[in-house]
């Protein structure tokens, strides 16, 4: 998917990724929509839009719904993934506020490589997956106490998760 993400701008991107989410939410989505979700204006939403058409990324009729194409629906797929990704790993690992990492999973989607990006969804699924009883391992505990007082962990005696 990287290779369609690169011919797409950071704005481009942005567009595919709300079209899709509004999609999931309502089922079909429209301009005004878009440019509500996004916070610009129609007509920007509408020259947005004209170019992911010529891609073949969205079908939209004059004044009717913006869909997406089998293609734009894999590549928003793509795009919405990553963000996801991201904003878990920021919040739940890093431990940042959750409209923080929202923000900053936004900027940092459309630059992190394809392979940074899926070891960092596999360090999600490890720590997703991590032998707790429903709480963070010990090791991300201690993380999250240093992140915040700076405060090393215990000695090594005892810390094995």
């Amino acid at each position: 998917m990287g290779n369609k993400m690169e011919n797409l701008s950071h704005s481009a991107q942005d567009y595919l990724e709300a079209i899709f989410i509004l999609s999931q939410e309502k089922g079909k989505t429209r301009v005004k929509e878009v440019a509500h979700h996004l916070g610009v204006k129609k007509p920007s939403v509408v020259v947005a839009i004209k170019g992911l058409a010529e891609k073949g990324l969205v079908n939209h009729e004059h004044y009717g719904y913006v869909e997406l194409t089998e293609k734009g629906q894999q590549v928003a797929k793509e795009i919405y993934h990553r963000h996801q990704v991201l904003s878990r790993f920021l919040n739940k690992i890093l431990g940042l506020d959750p409209s923080l990492a929202e923000e900053d999973a936004c900027k940092i989607e459309h630059y992190i490589s394809p392979l940074t990006l899926e070891r960092l969804v596999k360090f999600v699924e490890f720590v997703d997956n991590f032998p707790t009883l429903g709480q963070d391992p010990k090791w991300l505990t201690y993380f999250k106490r240093y992140a915040e007082t700076g405060e090393p962990p215990p000695c090594k005696e005892g810390a094995e998760n």
